[in-house]
């Protein structure tokens, strides 16, 4: 039977705990004698917008007994109000909240204002100048403080009352100020375009929570935008057809499309999405074709500062100078980039790409010519420049990204100074990066797009390398024949294998190799498998560093084989104790192996990149972690910014190359089974793969039709704009 609920009212003296993310809350309570009968400190624990010690708060819950910390209050709900007594105002104001207001200052505000200090900070702030050594200077900074607190405080218990959590109401209060409320109330679908980590369906919950109508045009705007949103996302779509866009939208809001028409019409007049025959495309996306196939354009008739290269001579110097022999598709693949100004080099692993990227930037830098190295992750742009020789760096970072105003240093107006520009993992391009590089790039600069058309394409939207292939007006040479030293390993000849329909070679019993299928049906057998082989079989056999050196993939990220799962079940196993922060019901401690999972301007860390925790700090719920030698603070209110990632999955993978993986293959991934996530997820491994599952699961993927080809109009504009 349910406990009766009553109701404490207190000062707060101590906050022992807070999380920030949830707004969870320890804290103790002086109780007020006249409604409590006694001065004993009470301790209070529950959930709250906001809460600062000084405070006066009403808590509706029940009493508990816990079995470490003794009797507690567990409130269902804590509402707090700005101090009333002297000595409450006295501790509220000396708590560091207010800028410019230290304990001694606070005695002294008291002192001259007592119980109507607050009114007085909240009305005539300019009277504090009659308290001794507060001049005009520092009477402003605690005016503009206090209101800014104030209405922060506001804002938050207001966004609470919406379902918001904590953390995400913190990211509302950056981004409109003491707008927050206003902006809300007016139009909370905003919070969808503006807000990270807020997608519609928050934003909807919260609309129809505060009486927004389920077929109103406002919701029915907003919902366009998520299923264009949730196509690009889910499929890479840079469009879908006007009736596609109808049907998505009329199943996820049930509204009729006589109202998604009206809406659709007010989209397109305030340019939030672009009309184009029986296409509807988000703004962002229509502009990003647009001008990449401006600049391709540009880059293809312009010429190059420097005189023609001799390509014949110069194939034959890289010869030379690295003590290889060419073969024939080689020679042809450097030839026809060292005579184009845009060009294209593809091909599976062990074709000899990196050989010619080595050999290209050699004879470039030959000519005392600057050439960059680039990749669109770091991972990639690590493996670049060890497997060449050469520096290279992620695309981002050679933008540089400068935070002051939320643009790249370069760009249009300010382009590189380079020479020549080679381009790695290219499939893994999507349209806005693509657009973004493009725009930075001198019109006489030399292009060459290196990468493989059978891995899975970009996570964003577009299908940049495959467009620019298929517009038949950029010179690209295919490569297919195996020259990779390791080429009499599996991992290479699985590789091809999958890419043509058929089944992996495996190894003969009690040999060693470097792939291994192992079969299994059951899930929970899978897992444990998979904890075996990562913790005992592989670091015994082959040496490898389970934490650093061994990388699980999977295909999704929920279910018994997701990576949720998944990370829980390695941490536990591998890293299973120490300091601990958590994020939501996630335990973050030293030594953990964790990805970003947001690209990060400031902290110069983007989606993709695997890091390992370095030093965590409970108190202040924070943690270091360090990417590939470069340390990077979060704070509690970023956690939400990093994943663990003892388990990554397949998609997350691109770009990445691991000395050892252990891929997961089961029938529950039925829906994401195809040859080339099979294809991608092996290629990932570079001197171990071991795949465990299923056959069935492999013949699934080898025989599932090819994903819907993604919806994208770049090759029709390039070839329109380069052939017309």
């Amino acid at each position: 039977m349910a406990q009766p609920l009553e109701q404490i009212a207190g000062s707060v003296e101590t906050i022992t705990f807070r999380n920030e993310e949830t707004g969870y809350t320890v804290l103790s309570i002086q109780p007020i004698a006249e409604r409590q009968g006694d001065k004993r400190r009470v301790t209070v624990v529950g959930k709250c917008a906001t809460v600062w010690v000084g405070e006066e708060l009403t808590a509706t819950g029940c009493w508990i007994e816990d079995p470490r910390f003794g009797r507690q209050f567990k409130a269902e709900s804590i509402i707090c109000v700005a101090p009333t007594s002297v000595e409450g105002i006295r501790r509220f104001l000396s708590s560091g909240l207010i800028r410019g207001i230290g304990p001694v200052l606070a005695e002294a505000i008291v002192k001259r204002f007592g119980t109507d200090t607050i009114h007085i900070l909240d009305s005539r702030p300019d009277r504090l100048r009659e308290v001794p050594k507060v001049g005009r200077k520092k009477c402003e900074m605690i005016r503009k403080s206090w209101s800014d607190q104030r209405q922060s405080h506001e804002t938050m218990i207001f966004l609470q009352a919406q379902g918001i959590g904590t953390g995400t109401a913190a990211r509302i209060w950056r981004r409109y100020g003491s707008d927050a409320i206003a902006i809300v109330k007016r139009n909370p679908y905003r919070l969808a375009e503006d807000v990270r980590g807020i997608g519609f369906l928050t934003a909807d919950q919260i609309a129809l929570r505060m009486g927004i109508a389920k077929d109103s045009e406002m919701r029915a705007e907003a919902g366009l935008l998520h299923c264009l949103n949730r196509a690009a996302e889910e499929y890479g779509h840079v469009y879908l057809k006007e009736s596609e866009l109808f049907l998505a939208a009329n199943e996820a809001l049930d509204i009729s499309v006589e109202t998604l028409a009206v809406a659709l019409k007010a989209d397109a007049e305030r340019g939030v999405v672009t009309l184009e025959e029986d296409r509807v495309y988000l703004y962002e996306h229509f502009e990003d074709e647009l001008k990449i196939t401006e600049r391709l354009t540009k880059l293809v008739r312009s010429k190059p500062k420097f005189r023609p290269i001799m390509a014949d001579k110069a194939v034959a110097w890289a010869e030379e100078q690295m003590r290889i022999s060419l073969a024939s598709a080689q020679w042809k693949a450097l030839m026809t980039a060292l005579s184009n100004k845009v060009s294209v080099i593809t091909g599976g692993p062990g074709v000899g790409k990196t050989t010619i990227i080595k050999a290209l930037a050699s004879v470039y830098r030959a000519r005392k010519l600057r050439v960059f190295l680039a990749a669109p992750t770091g991972r990639a742009a690590k493996r670049m420049a060890e497997s060449t020789g050469f520096p290279a760096t992620t695309l981002h970072r050679l933008l540089k990204y400068q935070p002051q105003n939320g643009k790249f240093l370069y760009n249009l107006e300010n382009r590189f100074q380079g020479d020549v520009f080679i381009l790695d993992e290219s499939s893994m391009l999507d349209a806005t990066l693509t657009r973004n590089f493009l725009n930075a790039l001198p019109d006489e600069a030399v292009l060459i797009f290196v990468g493989d058309t059978d891995q899975l394409p970009s996570v964003g939207a577009g299908n940049i390398l495959g467009d620019i292939i298929a517009s038949g007006v950029v010179p690209c040479t295919h490569l297919t024949t195996i020259f990779r030293q390791d080429a009499s390993g599996l991992i290479v000849r699985n590789a091809h294998r999958v890419n043509q329909g058929e089944a992996f070679e495996v190894p003969a019993p009690g040999a060693t190799s470097d792939f291994y299928f192992v079969e299994a049906q059951d899930p929970q057998k899978i897992q444990e498998l998979l904890l075996k082989f990562m913790t005992e079989r592989i670091p015994a056999k082959f040496k490898f560093d389970p934490l650093q050196e061994v990388q699980v993939l999977t295909p999704m990220r929920r279910g018994e084989l997701g990576t949720d799962r998944l990370n829980a079940l390695i941490q536990a196993k591998m890293n299973p104790s120490g300091e601990t922060i958590w994020r939501g019901s996630t335990p973050f401690r030293k030594d953990d192996r964790v990805m970003q999972i947001a690209n990060n301007y400031d902290k110069e860390v983007f989606n993709g990149d695997i890091g390992f925790v370095q030093m965590v700090d409970s108190d202040a719920h924070s943690l270091v972690v360090c990417f590939d030698g470069r340390f990077v603070e979060y704070q509690a209110d970023e956690l939400d910014e990093l994943v663990l990632a003892y388990a990554t999955s397949i998609h997350k993978s691109q770009g990445s190359e691991y000395p050892a993986v252990i891929v997961l293959m089961h029938t529950q991934h039925f829906k994401l089974l195809r040859k080339n996530l099979i294809y991608t997820a092996i290629t990932r491994g570079k001197k171990l793969v071991i795949v465990i599952g299923s056959s069935k699961a492999l013949w699934i993927a080898l025989h599932a039709e090819a994903e819907s080809i993604r919806q994208t109009t770049l090759a029709q504009r390039l070839k329109q704009s380069l052939e017309g």
